[in-house]
């Protein structure tokens, strides 16, 4: 365990990314896709109420702060909706780590949010 990199990965893993280099114009298309999800989704969120902050990023998540981050995590999660709850994380006070996710899961979530920021 010292000198192993701090994330394995598989050799499954590692063809699937040889996969994707060989690949380039596929790799770039999906990276676009996620790329204009993160806007979209960076938007929705920072039009809520419950939203504080949206922190910039250049990932494939978003940090997210919100009122009462550890309520709103358990809502989801009894909604199927898996998120990070980061509250408890020093200099991450009220926030949850949400990964960007294809339109239809984004729009799911954005759709829960609505309504607890209403309820």
């Amino acid at each position: 365990n010292k000198i192993k990199y701090p994330y394995n990965v598989n050799v499954s893993t590692q063809d699937l990314a040889l996969q994707a280099l060989d690949n380039a114009q596929k790799t770039r298309s999906w990276v676009q896709e996620i790329v204009l999800e993160r806007e979209r989704l960076s938007n929705d969120l920072a039009a809520l109420s419950i939203t504080k902050v949206v922190y910039p990023t250049e990932a494939n998540f978003l940090l997210v702060k919100v009122e009462e981050a550890p309520s709103i995590y358990r809502q989801l999660m009894e909604q199927g909706i898996i998120v990070r709850d980061r509250s408890n994380v020093k200099l991450c006070d009220g926030c949850l780590r949400i990964t960007v996710g294809t339109p239809r899961e984004n729009d799911r979530l954005i759709n829960a949010l609505k309504k607890m920021s209403t309820s």
